[in-house]
């Protein structure tokens, strides 16, 4: 069987009819189904996704597309380098790591100079910064702290920002109601670390962040939330795919920010956590969107049997369920993306569904992760839409909520 892939780097190495694919989708101009590019199943698919991926990244970042290439090939490298410095230096000694907007170099924030020339002899760029990743989190939960207690009134939110070292509050401009002003003025009193930063737009919450949803990438893609949770200190995040976070993008919904990729695996396995900036604003719930006005609660997690039905959530093929067939499954993505300890289910998954939330009863399985796709009308789709079996992988939720010492917001 051949296979495919759907990410910003390559779409497919096709020599059959059914592809194995991941499922991030491009993000079409309209915003609903998207039809991204025609995407073709020869041999030649491999590098016009390339260059499409390359296009896109030239064109947000203002550079040519043989830099935007490079860049797109060092990434990975970057990524994997920056968890194992930062998790070498701690939160003590490091304020968290990003890459360079213009010009994709690594850099890793540090305190003090003998962790500058660590990350220097590793081959990133060190850029000594005043506060620590702990004392920029202390300072975002004293945040979060006074809001539950206090109220935040109207303003829209607030998040650790790696790259300027501070604690960004983002406010409305103008008049500003009582306890608005008043989480300001907490705001200001806790110091250097956090700037005030007036918009003129209106944060419209998205009434409420169910799993399922479809998120749009700041690299131009489309993914699905997968589950909402909560960190061991508190915090919100959602779990989505490992594919969809990986190059640490920003995720939104309807225009606004949620936030940022918190961590990812992949390959190997296929998860990532997103920071979910406000949670006021996007009020997460223990439930999953059936895509009927109705949501499914989520009531905790399983490992359910195989033979056990099972249902998906995602926004390109909304509510679809199917057969639990096999655990333990290994998939081949192409260009050495191989994911290990996926399931193997029958519900339609197809472009978009990618971290889509998979849940039997109450009980949460897992995140989409590909499927076996075909093409047809210029695009590809599940089985069952060309008279074929369905064939999808979801990666199991356990162990993503375990790597990351995350719990599920239950219903």
């Amino acid at each position: 069987m051949s296979t495919t892939r759907f990410n910003r780097r390559r779409t497919s190495i096709g020599l059959a009819a059914a592809t194995v694919a991941l499922l991030v989708s491009p993000l079409s101009a309209s915003g609903s189904a998207p039809s991204g590019e025609r995407l073709a199943t020869g041999a030649s698919a491999t590098s016009k996704a390339s260059s499409a991926a390359a296009r896109a990244m030239a064109r947000d970042f203002g550079i040519s597309v043989d830099r935007a290439r490079t860049r797109l090939a060092k990434q990975r490298g970057d990524d994997r380098l920056a968890d194992r410095l930062t998790h070498k230096l701690g939160t003590a000694r490091s304020g968290g790591a990003y890459l360079n907007g213009r010009t994709g170099a690594l850099v890793v924030t540090v305190t003090d100079a003998a962790a500058a020339r660590q990350v220097r002899q590793a081959g990133a760029t060190p850029r000594q910064v005043r506060f620590s990743t702990r004392a920029l989190d202390r300072t975002h939960n004293a945040l979060d702290r006074y809001a539950r207690t206090k109220g935040a009134g109207t303003v829209q939110g607030w998040y650790v920002d790696v790259r300027t070292n501070r604690v960004v509050v983002t406010a409305a401009k103008g008049a500003q109601s009582k306890a608005s002003r008043q989480f300001l003025h907490k705001a200001r009193s806790l110091g250097h670390p956090v700037d005030i930063t007036q918009v003129s737009g209106r944060a419209t919450p998205a009434a409420y962040l169910y799993g399922g949803q479809q998120v749009n990438m700041s690299n131009g893609f489309i993914c699905s939330v997968g589950f909402n949770a909560r960190t061991s200190s508190g915090a919100y995040v959602f779990v989505t795919a490992g594919h969809c976070g990986e190059g640490f993008p920003t995720f939104s919904r309807n225009g606004v920010t949620i936030g940022g990729t918190r961590a990812y695996s992949f390959p190997g396995n296929d998860y990532a956590a997103v920071n979910i900036n406000s949670p006021s604003t996007w009020n997460p719930q223990g439930a999953v969107d059936m895509y009927n006005g109705y949501a499914r609660l989520v009531r905790g997690q399983s490992q359910a049997p195989v033979g056990s039905s099972v249902c998906k959530s995602g926004r390109t093929t909304g509510w679809t369920c199917g057969t639990i067939q096999a655990y333990n499954q290994t998939v081949n993505y192409g260009g050495g993306d191989i994911v290990s300890g996926l399931v193997r289910h029958s519900a339609c998954v197809e472009q978009g569904d990618s971290g889509g939330s998979n849940i039997t009863g109450n009980l949460a399985q897992g995140v989409s992760s590909g499927g076996q796709l075909y093409q047809s009308g210029g695009r590809l789709v599940c089985g069952q839409k060309v008279g074929q079996p369905n064939v999808s992988f979801y990666q199991p939720i356990g162990e993503a909520l375990s790597a990351y010492g995350l719990s599920l917001i239950l219903g």
